[in-house]
């Protein structure tokens, strides 16, 4: 729910949501665990709260999983359901040898004890608490442009050189 706080915080009028992938189990340099559909949840759960998202990519190594992951979270922006299974394409020997439209989760050992984890979002709420609500820009009245173009003087003063 720290995500949830942040919103409810500062109520975005849109977000931009960076979708790397390098948190993938299986990535060349990432040292995560992340399931696909776990990775996909986090774009859910964002969608979820109603307003524009915009995802763009980036990070992620292992260039199969990247471009299964990405394809799924497109299906889950736009409400679509995919073939678990991937269609003949000039690339499918790249994804064996499953063919799946799929990065499971490894049996890692997960090393973050609940009580880490519950220690850091104590934090991240705390810290929360002590940043202002909704940050605003102030009104301010927009200058005039100069030289004003409805302004005739402007012209008059011009052609009084010439």
């Amino acid at each position: 729910p720290v995500m949830r706080d942040v919103m409810e915080r500062f109520r975005p009028g849109a977000i931009v949501m960076q979708c790397g992938t390098d948190s993938l189990s299986g990535d060349r340099l990432g040292c995560f665990n992340l399931s696909m559909k776990g990775h996909a949840a986090c774009v859910e759960f964002m969608k979820s709260f109603g307003v524009p998202l915009i995802c763009v990519g980036g990070g992620g190594y292992t260039i199969r999983n990247v471009a299964r992951t990405w394809a799924y979270e497109t299906s889950v922006l736009l409400g679509e359901k995919l073939d678990p299974s991937l269609p003949y394409n000039p690339y499918l020997d790249h994804y064996g040898p499953e063919y799946l439209l799929d990065v499971p989760a490894s049996n890692m050992n997960n090393l973050n004890t609940p009580e880490q984890l519950q220690q850091l979002c104590t934090e991240i709420h705390e810290n929360l608490r002590h940043i202002p609500h909704a940050p605003s820009v102030q009104m301010q009245e927009v200058p005039r442009d100069w030289p004003d173009p409805s302004d005739e003087s402007g012209e008059e003063e011009e052609e009084e050189e010439s």
